[in-house]
């Protein structure tokens, strides 16, 4: 499974709706489950970001599906990050010679 770190803002319809935001996370988290991905981690946070995500999926393209059906939904606009863990990137670091 791949890792991946999901930074979300909420858009102006998301923040209007905020008092849903646990319940909206459960949906994600069920949406996500349909396509095989498992939503490890949920954060609310301060700072640039007003949510963090840690998510485990089959690929990418599980990833990228998951995250239009997320985003057409109107409540968050996303950014997606592919993370690796250490033995993943030794692997990396070996392949470039």
């Amino acid at each position: 499974m791949a890792t991946f770190v999901i930074l979300l803002n909420w858009t102006d319809q998301g923040i209007k709706g905020v008092k849903e935001s646990t319940s909206r996370a459960d949906a994600a988290q069920e949406l996500m489950g349909s396509l095989g991905i498992q939503l490890r981690e949920i954060y609310w946070t301060l700072g640039p970001y007003d949510v963090v995500s840690i998510a485990e999926a089959p690929d990418d393209e599980s990833m990228t599906a998951a995250m239009l059906k997320l985003g057409s939904l109107g409540n968050v606009r996303s950014t997606t990050l592919r993370a690796f863990d250490r033995g993943e990137f030794d692997g990396i670091l070996a392949k470039s010679g």
